[in-house]
């Protein structure tokens, strides 16, 4: 476990948190279940079947989604249309929105992500999901503690992922895609989502903790103001995340455990 320079000195013995902690945020993906290498693998099939053919029809050499950087600089943590925005215009890529029912081959934005939910609803299906157990041990010390807990995601398949890892239960709320498109909030790097499930348990930023992987959440909670924003280095980006905003990374949530 490492700390930043600006990470607070008052740490609860039971939690690795500040003492003034009564409720935590959990990003799913990367943080809670090991379902984001899934996602990544997802959003590889779905944008190199558009390169290839846009690449085909452009006289362009195709040039392949890279699963880590292009993964983590351009889709981790966003939206699913804001990560398709995000990566197609780092290659000049300008899609129309079309429409959210698009067909997966269809050449919009909607269309790419709905290509990539298709391919990750059937690994998912195929392969299933698993929990982090060092994170599983840590939710359910928060709520031995009696602290507030809740999933933050922007992912439109929160509740199914949370079902089939078995730990839907744990949790007291979700705020996940299909609530940001509802009540309109704008994904992550913008706070709004964290500050949507603050609200939901009935809790200040300064009074919640948030636990992110991807950079872009990372920058969320910091740009939120919560109290302590703990980032998960799944990926060798530890010195990325304390940059982004983490005042303490780990490499999984039973650290903070360890660390009593």
């Amino acid at each position: 476990m490492t700390r930043s320079p600006r990470s607070r000195s008052t740490v609860s013995l039971v939690l690795g948190l500040p003492d003034d902690i009564q409720g935590c945020l959990f990003d799913l993906d990367g943080v809670l279940t090991q379902t984001a290498k899934v996602h990544a693998a997802a959003w590889k099939q779905a944008f190199d079947d558009f390169l290839r053919r846009w690449s085909d029809e452009h006289h362009q050499r195709f040039v392949e989604f890279d699963q880590l950087r292009d993964y983590d600089e351009y889709v981790d943590g966003k939206p699913r249309d804001a990560g398709v925005r995000s990566f197609l215009g780092s290659r000049g890529i300008d899609l129309p929105e079309g429409q959210a029912d698009d067909g997966a081959g269809a050449r919009t934005v909607h269309g790419v992500g709905n290509a990539k939910n298709e391919i990750l609803l059937k690994l998912i299906h195929d392969d299933g999901v698993e929990p982090y157990g060092g994170s599983v041990r840590y939710v359910k010390a928060a709520t031995a503690a009696g602290l507030r807990r809740a999933v933050v995601s922007s992912s439109t398949n929160c509740h199914d992922v949370l079902a089939a890892a078995g730990i839907a239960d744990l949790f007291e709320t979700v705020i996940d895609g299909h609530v940001a498109t509802r009540d309109g909030l704008e994904g992550k790097p913008a706070p709004d989502t964290f500050l949507a499930g603050a609200k939901a348990l009935g809790l200040a930023p300064s009074q919640a903790a948030v636990f992110e992987d991807a950079l872009a959440g990372v920058q969320a909670g910091k740009a939120g103001h919560f109290a302590f924003v703990v980032g998960v280095d799944r990926v060798d980006q530890a010195q990325a995340l304390h940059d982004h905003g983490a005042d303490v990374v780990v490499r999984d949530l039973d650290e903070l455990l360890e660390a009593r």
